[in-house]
Order: C-alpha cells, then structure tokens, then sequence
C-alpha cells in the first residue's frame, strides 16, 4: 500500500538542530522588535530612494515587455490577455473527472489542470498491490488511452485552452497518450495545446513521485523536450517547478534558487544532446507558489523574471528575446489553507491570487476553501475561480500594468531577494550542481530547516495564524461529505483488466519490446511510448519495462544540522 507519497520523506533531525534558540544563524531569527517577512527579510517602517543606492534598480526597471522583464513580458499584460484560468482538479475514475472538468467549463474555466492519482504518477497500473488504496484518491486514476478518451469524452481538446499535467517521473508516456488521444478524435496536435510539468528532480526533493534513478530520469525529461522542439513546438514540454520546494517548508530563495539551479540542470543536457538554446526555451514555463506574504510574493515574481532573463541570455548566450520570458504558473498556496475555520480560506486564496496577478503571472490556479478537509466540493471549486473571475473582471488591477513598479519598498524587496538566489545558485554550483546537490542532502536540509524553524513560528505563537493559534472559536472541526466512493478502485480495476482481454496483445507485447530495445540503445523513447499506448499498453507496463533497465531509485536519508 502507498503511504503519503506527497510527503514521504523521512529525515533524521540532529536534536542540536531543533533545540539550540540561541544559536543566531536560525533562519528567521528575529528579536522582539524586528518585523519580517515570512522569507525572513528585516522589514523598515518606511522606504526611501535611500534604501535602493547600491541596488540601482529604478535605473534598470526598464518597461512591461523590455529586457528583464521585471515588469512583466509583454507590454499590455492583462489589458491584451486575462491570465489563463485553469482549475487543478480531478478524482476517481475517467468517468467522475470528465463530469467535473464539463462543470468546471460550464463555469467559465479557461483552461484544464488534471490531477493524476498516486499510483499513475509512480507508474503503477490500478491492481498493483502496491497501489491498493490509494486508486482515484489525490486525482483521477489513468492506466492506459482508454482512460484518456473516457476523460475527454465530449470536450473538445481545441476549445479548452491549455491542459496541463502533473507528469513528472511519466511525462514522455503522458505526452505521448495526449498525442495518441488527439490523433483518436481527429485533432492535429497543431490544434490543441499540452503544458507538461515533467520536471522530475524537484520529486527527489519535495515530492516524491520519482520512479528511476535521476540520470535516465533527466534522460526522459530531456526525450520529451526535445520532440516537442522538432515535432510540435508550440506544446510545453516541461514545468519548472519550485512551488514544491515552498510548500515541504523552503523559503523564497529556495524556491527560486532551486527551480532554476534544476532548470540549468535540464538546459545543460538538453544542449548535450544538440539543441541550441533559442531552439526550446521560448516554450519553457515555470510554477511557483503563492504564499500569504503580499509583498514579498509580488516581488519573488519580478525578480524570477529578471533572473531568468539574465541567466538565458548571458550564461547561454540567448538570442532570441522569446526565450528570455519568464512564463509563469502559479498556485494558491494549499499549505497555508485550515481545517479550522474553512471559510477563512478564500480571504488566504484572494490574498494570494491577488499577489500573483500584480506579480504578472501567465496562469493561474486558485485553492478551494474545503481543501485542508477533503476533495475539493462543486461550491467549493466554483468560489476558487469566481475568485479569479472577480479579480479580473471587478478589481481593476488588471487595467494598468505593473501598478506597483517604481514602489521604494518593492523595488528593494525584489533586488534582495535576487541576491538571495544568486547565492543560492552559487552554492549549488559549488557542490557540482542540481543532481550532484539533491543526493548529498544539501536541497533536502535547507527546507528541512526552514520548515522547522517556522513550526516553532507557529506553535509559540511568533507567527500568527488566525483560527489556529489566534482567534480560536473552539468550534469542532466537521468533515465534508465529499469523499472518494471506495468502489471506485473496484471499478478501476475492473476495467482495466477488461481491456487487457479485450486489446491485441500481440501489439503491445511487439511495442514493449520495442521500448526495451530502444531503451537499451538510448534513443529517444517518445516515438516507442507513442506506439504502445495506441495499441492500449498500460503505463505501468511500459514503466515495468524501464523498471528492469533503468532500476528504481532508493532514497538516501539526509540529515539536518
């Protein structure tokens, strides 16, 4: 049975690490009359041009769609294009996910984000034992393209915007199932548009849902950006996440800092392979998180985008403009959602989907306020994008562009957090980078300590967090009724092991062993996953042969200190 993969690291914590309070390198440290963000920054009651000398950066702001596109990378933003919309859902079985994803567009969703359950992120199929339990319950189960076709039943792939995917350790197999499911409605992938997350390093850090070792992981991840570069170059092969870093407890410039230290990582191979730069970066895209911290938020977001830019254009000598742009996802931060006092949350997703729109975000997911309880309700996903409708269309805010640049206070807040992340990226470097940083632990304990220290926050009352250590109504905590019916999984099964008698298994054993040869030659896999998902091979057989080739990766323990 799968347990908690979301958060299944385990780590032993050094004692010293959890009870020395005068040691004064404590992240977020403060005394009694310092303010800080929640990143830790020493906030002033006030802000003068005198704060930014040796920053300079009024100077080099520049304008919406210039070069660093610290105020966003286009010069209209919201006033040519509203962010896209796209709801993050999905539960169950195929069937229950399509009837949630036509009452999500019925309701103005401009976009789709499919949640996948534990066991297809990890390459199980649904009777796996080690999937009992766990089939349908964090998003929708998928085994093969009949889940996909049964998905998408009656919603037309070239009306729904951009549909994206929490694939990472499966990403290659998942874009090649959404090509297979297009040629089988009769759409041209020239038609419809697939935003993979596919960004598997972050799993070995924050996440979890890793299957391979991290070479031939990165070798997949790299297999799927590079088809997409020459066959159909307007998808988005690859998600660059640091929003998972943020939410296992890292702070701003480790969700930055991490995110791009791993994006390097990916460019680097993916130009190993022969790709040139301006070839494939246009159509990367980043995801980060949006915590309750307004400003800092909103200034995370500018200096992303500067740092992005530079990094594009001076380290890997960038020519195209496009390539330069920073296209940002964000999320509502899940983890700073409550069981108590529920309804507080769509005053923490407000919050948050504000900061992102003036942080000039490209789309946009909003939290539901029954999410800290159970699967997201009809009401409840209704009010998240009402949320985002009302800031788009009653606000106001998204009529100007970069309302907030020239700010004295923001402006600083966004040049230190961008040393910050300098920094960071240094010290990944330092240890031989993202790959070489992830398995000696390094990731691992700066979140690791982060989380620790703002507990304590929490739990001493240091940082407020009302209905929980403040404000308490002491009223009991009631559960929704929205829960997954456990007959579900029964139904998964069931069908998928009617497929597999009904299927020509002649094919698929031809396409697997198709698979496993070119595995061996380490060509590019996308073409072979293509051909055995049309023959209906399941992903986890196509995982059970990497399985045998690649191995599986064990965890190392990190420690704290």
């Amino acid at each position: 049975m799968l347990i908690q993969l979301f958060n299944k690291k385990e780590f032993l914590v050094k004692k010293d690490a959890l009870i020395d309070s005068k040691d004064k390198n404590k992240l977020n440290r403060q005394s009694d009359n310092e303010i800080r963000t929640l990143s830790g920054y020493i906030l002033k009651n006030i802000y003068t041009p005198d704060d930014l000398k040796g920053f300079d950066p009024i100077t080099n702001l520049g304008l919406p769609g210039e070069y660093p596109y610290i105020r966003g990378i286009t010069k209209e933003m919201y006033r040519e294009k509203i962010w896209s919309m796209g709801q993050y859902s999905g539960f169950g079985t195929a069937k229950e996910s399509n009837q949630r994803f036509r009452y999500l567009i019925s309701k103005g969703q401009t976009g789709l984000g499919i949640a996948l359950d534990l066991p297809t992120q990890l390459g199980l199929d649904s009777d796996d034992p080690q999937a009992e339990g766990e089939v349908g319950k964090v998003g929708v189960a998928i085994d093969s393209l009949q889940d996909m076709e049964i998905l998408f039943d009656g919603i037309p792939l070239d009306r729904v915007g951009i549909i994206r995917t929490t694939a990472n350790a499966i990403g290659p197999i998942v874009l090649a199932l959404f090509l297979a499911l297009g040629e089988k409605k009769g759409f041209s992938p020239q038609n419809y548009i697939v935003r993979l997350q596919n960004d598997v390093l972050k799993e070995y850090v924050a996440r979890g849902t890793y299957i391979f070792p991290p070479k031939p992981s990165v070798k997949l991840v790299i297999d799927t950006l590079e088809y997409c570069a020459r066959y159909i170059p307007h998808w988005l092969p690859l998600t660059i996440c640091g929003s998972h870093m943020r939410h296992a407890g890292g702070l701003v410039k480790h969700e930055l800092g991490f995110a791009f230290a791993n994006g390097m990582a990916y460019l680097d191979e993916a130009i190993a392979r022969g790709l040139k730069i301006d070839d494939f970066a246009p159509k990367l895209t980043f995801h980060f998180l949006v915590h309750n911290d307004f400003f800092e938020e909103i200034a995370k977001f500018r200096a992303a985008r500067k740092l992005w830019a530079n990094i594009i254009r001076d380290q890997y000598q960038s020519k195209n403009s496009e390539s330069q742009k920073m296209h940002i996802s964000a999320y509502t931060a899940g983890v700073t959602l409550t069981a108590q006092q529920p309804l507080n949350n769509i005053v923490r997703v407000t919050i948050q989907a504000l900061a992102a729109v003036l942080g000039g975000v490209q789309y946009l997911a909003t939290s539901s306020y029954d999410e800290a309880l159970c699967l997201p309700s009809e009401e409840a996903v209704t009010v998240a994008l009402r949320t985002q409708q009302i800031i788009a269309h009653e606000s106001g805010v998204a009529n100007i562009v970069d309302p907030l640049g020239g700010s004295y206070f923001l402006e600083f807040l966004t040049c230190a957090i961008e040393k910050d992340v300098i920094e960071v990226l240094k010290k990944v470097k330092e240890r031989g980078g993202a790959i070489h940083a992830i398995l000696d632990g390094y990731y691992q304990r700066e979140i690791m300590q982060a989380a620790v220290e703002a507990q304590k926050q929490i739990d001493t009352g240091q940082r407020v967090i009302v209905g929980v250590n403040k404000y308490q109504s002491g009223e009991e905590i009631v559960m929704p009724d929205f829960q997954v019916d456990p007959s579900v999984e029964r139904e998964q099964i069931r069908k998928l092991r009617e497929l597999r008698k009904q299927r020509n298994n002649s094919e698929v054993m031809k396409a697997l062993k198709g698979i496993e040869k070119a595995a061996k030659e380490d060509k590019n896999l996308v073409p072979f996953f293509l051909e055995a998902v049309k023959v209906y091979a399941t992903i986890g057989e196509i995982c059970n042969v990497l399985r045998e080739i690649y191995g599986e990766f064990k965890e190392p323990i990190a420690f704290l200190h």
